[in-house]
């Protein structure tokens, strides 16, 4: 299996709501890595594309950068932890690129951090490349 990373930064505010009480804005500087993963390499010995996978991702954080999460749809409406963030790129970043990776590649987890020691990953449900499984077991 390969596999590659394409990191990007952002920097960005929010409040969380835990246990009914919302807690203070605060900001952090978002570390994003996009792992992407598949078993064969295309005719010119790639997964896929780099460039197209940083610009995807690039296009997919910037309203985010230097703004309140919470105003941000979908964060207006779903509490802006980092686990639904790395949920909502790896959505967003499958849905924008699978016609551009497939049938080599498919994004297989985004990573965020949002402070030093403090990461949420998102793995969304795979198929299965020998049989199209939803869990991935072949």
């Amino acid at each position: 299996m390969f596999q590659l990373t394409v990191q990007a930064e952002f920097a960005a505010a929010h409040a969380l709501t835990i246990a009914g009480r919302r807690e203070p804005v605060h900001g952090h500087n978002w570390h994003v890595t996009a792992e992407l993963e598949g078993p064969t390499l295309d005719a010119d010995g790639l997964l896929c594309d780099f460039h197209t996978v940083e610009s995807t991702l690039r296009d997919l954080i910037e309203p985010f950068r230097n703004a309140d999460l919470n105003a941000i749809p979908p964060f207006d409406t779903v509490n802006p932890s980092a686990e639904r963030v790395a949920e909502y790129i790896a959505s967003e970043l499958r849905a924008r690129l699978d016609g551009a990776l497939a049938p080599h590649a498919r994004v297989s987890a985004v990573r965020v951090t949002e402070a030093p020691g403090c990461a949420a990953t998102y793995r969304p449900a795979v198929v299965s490349w020998a049989r199209g499984d939803e869990d991935g077991s072949a």
